[in-house]
């Protein structure tokens, strides 16, 4: 009986879970599902099945990958991916640069096979690049209608990196040889670049000699290749799908896409497109509003018009990313002036028309065209310490390569807009920087020829405006640029006592010089007025000399890098040397007999009254209304000098090289005419311990100081002479003293008594307020 009732539980127990089962599915393997027992394969496995292209959904991409042909890279291939992948490029944005050109070079090959073979295009017509971004399913697609390849071109082009010759090129590599990196279009590497940012990359291709359509697919260790089984989707040519690593997911971004393809390929031959959302607005018919009820006894009012209903729609559509054309590969007969104008704006996105502009074409050892612009305003960078230097764009066929390279323009002319365009520059495998910097120096050496040409056919009112925005940075070029020097002279303006209202050439200058005039005379001043008033000038100017006004800080040095122009020397007036027109006899035999007969006045200064403050004393032939004035030696520093070199940031009075110059002793001339030259002399005579004629001396010294341009060092005591000599002109005793101050208790004792006088009345009020509490 227990038997039997033992096995008529257990029959009972297994119809239970029959039952159950019926209702309850479970699957196979739990443990396949369960988050702690996944292994990295099933999540990379599950993964490869959750990508998917269009048109084949996750059933279809597993069959196709257990249809497909699978191969692996060889040794020396991987070593190059991983070379390729984490060393070859600097900028993973370029990317799209490398995809693009060779989209663009596909479309070419096409389009030369259809020269003479009419039926390359039959399959379809269209030449485009087509790039679309889906973010649902972590993909970026470039498509184009280009040549295409064959089931043997996927296995033979893109499994075989730098087939005539990998193991060599990666020893070039490893010992460091920059020339042999000169190999971008023997070695196609430029495809695989996308692993920088893709996981997997998917080729399908369409090509006009296989009749089937195929996809590639690799994850950079191993490639597989396979029948399409959606059919022939492309007609004709390549899509690229690029399932994005999570770090790259920017490149998704409609907004990212378009500034790449516009830096790198907005002069691409063909067009490219972008699949672009928009948001539009649409009118709709307004159904909740009911239609008002005849009636025919109430009169109905017109109802107002009332303002269509809209909604925002978000619309999908190609948008066109490379409008401009690239007018530089065209004759320059060809192109209008409009063109070039709306070119340099759309190149610039500057609202205004150039001030000039040139087109030409260099040949020689490097071979490129070019286009160069002067924007009418100057940029804001212009004048900074460190102007940005990537406003020449370099391009190699057309596709932009970079933008920062210094050495393409000097910094003097840091505010030319342009384009370098060449077919063979020597460029690394990256295609990111130049091997050669010889030819950088060959291609910048013709781009500032060009330029100062441009800026030389200037008419005059276009130069006047280009001399308002850019004047100063032409005469740094002269400090910087030593081998163009004289070109740039010529382009330098300068204002002159003949012409204080608008600055003029050298060139006028020299014409105008008189005919026993050897020198060009300048001198360096703040203002134009200030140098006009000075006494350096005095007898130039009244003998009719031409003189040079240096009123901007850079004037000095740029003319000191410049010692001569057509043959004529520079003259610093504020300088020892000084010949005005050719001397004659008797003025040499007139300034002897002064100078000897002022000898002991001018030993006395040097000796007594202003010793170790001046290099010697002598007479002036410079001076005529003036006293006297303090001349530098050709190696000291000018009044104008001495204070822009002050003025600098980074000035140190203890470098030897400011120590040096700044300690040169100046030369005091004196103009023997003046009466207080005369009278000093007269003092100095009678009695050479005489304290006036010392305080004298010293105020005339102090005179000089100020009208040469030089600051006093000694301020205090050139106040207390002032003061003295005041006192004497209006009949002060010079030792009278101030009148004694009347002395008052401090301010702050009395303050403090007042606080404690008021803690005192406050303690006291509490004291009050605790006995009426107590009360």
């Amino acid at each position: 009986m227990r038997r039997l009732e033992l096995l008529f539980i257990i029959a009972t127990l297994c119809l239970i879970g029959s039952a159950r089962a019926d209702d309850e599915v479970v699957d196979d393997d739990v443990g396949k599902f369960a988050e702690g027992s996944r292994t990295d394969a099933d999540v990379v496995e599950r993964e490869e099945e959750a990508i998917q292209l269009d048109g084949l959904n996750v059933s279809e991409m597993k069959q196709l990958r257990e249809a497909a042909e699978k191969h692996h890279f060889q040794a020396e291939v991987n070593r190059m991916m991983k070379l390729i992948i984490n060393s070859l490029y600097k900028n993973k944005e370029i990317f799209l640069r490398e995809l693009i050109s060779n989209a663009s070079d596909a479309l070419d090959k096409i389009r030369f096979l259809s020269v003479t073979d009419k039926s390359a295009l039959q399959a379809t017509e269209e030449m485009s690049i087509r790039i679309k971004a889906d973010k649902e399913n972590n993909l970026l697609h470039i498509i184009d209608t280009g040549i295409g390849m064959t089931e043997k071109d996927l296995v033979t082009n893109l499994g075989t990196i730098a087939k005539s010759g990998t193991s060599d090129f990666l020893a070039k590599m490893a010992e460091g040889d920059s020339a042999s990196t000169d190999l971008i279009g023997q070695f196609g590497v430029g495809f695989y670049s996308s692993f920088l940012v893709a996981d997997r990359v998917f080729v399908t291709s369409k090509n006009n000699d296989d009749p089937k359509q195929h996809i590639w697919e690799s994850d950079a260790s191993e490639f597989s290749v396979a029948e399409d089984p959606r059919g022939n989707t492309l007609l004709r040519g390549t899509q690229i799908s690029l399932h994005m690593r999570q770090e790259s997911i920017e490149f998704l971004e409609e907004s990212k896409l378009e500034a790449l393809v516009r830096k790198y390929s907005q002069f691409i031959n063909f067009p490219i497109f972008l699949w672009k959302s928009k948001i539009v607005t649409e009118e709709v018919a307004d159904e909740d509003t009911p239609a008002p009820e005849a009636d025919d006894d109430v009169v109905v009012e017109e109802e107002k018009e009332k303002e269509p209903k809209t909604v925002e729609k978000t619309v999908w559509d190609w948008e066109r990313m490379n409008e401009a054309k690239p007018i530089w590969l065209r004759k320059s007969a060809d192109v209008t002036e409009d063109e070039y104008k709306e070119f340099f704006k759309s190149f610039t996105k500057n609202y205004e028309d150039p001030l000039a502009y040139t087109h030409f074409t260099a040949e020689g050892e490097v071979t490129f065209k070019s286009i160069l612009f002067v924007p009418k305003t100057a940029p804001g960078d212009t004048y900074s310490d460190s102007p940005m230097m990537d406003k020449i764009k370099l391009y190699v066929k057309r596709v932009f390569i970079a933008d920062k390279i210094e050495d393409l323009m000097p910094k003097y002319l840091s505010f030319i807009f342009g384009i370098v365009d060449s077919d063979d520059l020597p460029l690394n495998v990256s295609r990111e920087t130049l091997q050669q910097n010889k030819l950088i120096k060959l291609i910048r050496k013709k781009l500032v020829r060009k330029v100062l040409d441009m800026i030389k056919k200037m008419d005059e009112k276009d130069y006047e405006e280009f001399w308002k925005q850019y004047g100063v940075k032409l005469k740094f070029g002269v400090i910087e640029d030593s081998s163009n020097k004289g070109r740039i002279g010529k382009l330098l303006r300068f204002y002159t006592s003949a012409s204080e209202d608008k600055p003029v050439s050298l060139e006028s200058y020299v014409e105008r010089m008189k005919a026993s005039q050897e020198h060009i005379y300048f001198m360096g001043g703040q203002s134009k007025s200030e140098i006009k008033s000075s006494p350096f000038v005095e007898k130039l100017l009244k003998k009719g000399y031409e003189v040079v006004y240096l009123i901007e800080p850079i004037d000095e040095y740029a003319i000191q890098a410049m010692p001569d122009f057509e043959g004529k020397k520079f003259q610093n007036v504020a300088k020892d040397g000084l010949k005005i027109g050719k001397e004659s006899d008797a003025k040499k035999e007139r300034l002897e007999k002064q100078k000897e007969e002022f000898k002991p006045l001018l030993d006395w200064l040097k000796e007594t009254a202003l010793k170790g403050k001046i290099e010697k004393a002598t007479i002036s032939d410079r001076l005529d209304k003036s006293p006297c004035a303090l001349v530098a030696n050709q190696y000291g520093w000018s009044g104008n000098m001495e204070r822009i070199m002050k003025a600098q940031g980074f000035h140190r009075a203890d470098s030897d090289d400011n120590s040096y110059y700044s300690t040169q002793k100046p030369t005091l001339e004196l103009n023997p005419r003046h009466p207080l030259i005369k009278e000093l002399f007269r003092q100095v005579s009678n009695d050479a311990e005489d304290r006036g004629a010392k305080d004298l001396a010293a105020t005339l010294f102090d005179t000089a100081i100020l009208r040469s341009g030089y600051s006093i060092k000694d301020t205090v005591d050139f106040a207390s002479r002032i003061e003295t000599m005041l006192k004497a002109n209006h009949n002060i005793d010079i030792n009278a003293e101030v009148e004694p101050e009347p002395e008052y208790p401090d301010e702050e004792e009395g303050e403090d008594e007042e606080a404690e006088g008021d803690e005192k009345n406050e303690e006291e009020e509490q004291e009050l307020d605790f006995e009426r509490v107590e009360l």
